[in-house]
């Protein structure tokens, strides 16, 4: 993965998470941390949430990452958007599970009493594709393994 692409997932904490059960699209807004190399990408949510069920009905999803958050207050400063497409994964083990709850809770200290509620669950995303539009024409994609 291009290393912009890597800072642009690393200096953002929020991202726009696209899920679709039975043909309708749901977006959420949704507080993340992404693993060192950018391959995974961890929210939390609760489970009797409609983002949760779409997710157990269909783990395919998208995510968009932009420079909005980052990118100041020059206006004429191009806007990146990164588009992530992946996977869903259930069933981690409870080892792995804590560590992800601690990465998000190093990157969200403010989402603490979340993060740590019996009934959050963690969301990780195995990222499929990048595809990177810097500007309003520079686009760039690439297959993650």
């Amino acid at each position: 993965m291009r290393g912009d692409i890597k800072k642009l997932i690393q200096e953002n904490h929020v991202c726009v998470l696209a899920t679709v059960s039975e043909g309708d699209p749901h977006c959420s807004l949704m507080s993340y941390a992404a693993d060192e190399d950018c391959r995974e990408i961890y929210m939390a949510t609760h489970k009797d949430t409609k983002k949760y069920r779409n997710l157990a009905a269909n783990p395919s999803v998208s995510l968009l990452i932009d420079s909005r958050e980052t990118g100041g207050k020059d206006k004429k400063a191009k806007t990146k958007a990164l588009t992530v497409t992946g996977t869903f994964q259930d069933g981690m083990g409870e080892q792995r599970r804590m560590a992800v709850r601690k990465a998000l809770l190093e990157r969200h200290p403010d989402l603490n009493e979340f993060f740590t509620d019996s009934a959050a669950e963690i969301i990780v995303v195995k990222v499929k594709a990048v595809q990177l539009l810097d500007g309003i024409t520079d686009a760039y994609f690439e297959k993650v393994s």
